[in-house]
């Protein structure tokens, strides 16, 4: 392999900030966020949305999810005006 053409691969940990868990992986993501681990050392921390500890079809759980606001918007664009015919 050619140096200095692949991102660094290292230790991180991600955190599940909706079911409050956190696990230690390898990855090439960066972040500027750092935590102690249980081990003692530091490594850097990505924060995200679902992962398997919170994602139903892990957890057997329904758990509905908008960060974005599809749903409305998508509710707001087909609310009765099909076709451009008025309700």
């Amino acid at each position: 392999m050619k140096d200095g053409i692949h991102p660094k691969y290292r230790p991180v940990v991600f955190k599940d900030v909706s079911a409050d868990t956190m696990f230690l992986t390898r990855s090439t993501v960066s972040s500027k966020e750092t935590v102690k681990w249980e081990d003692g050392e530091e490594y850097p921390l990505v924060k995200v949305d679902i992962s398997s500890a919170s994602h139903p079809f892990f957890t057997g759980k329904q758990k509905f999810v908008d960060a974005a606001g599809r749903v409305e918007k998508f509710q707001r664009k087909f609310s009765g005006n099909y076709f451009g015919k008025k309700k």
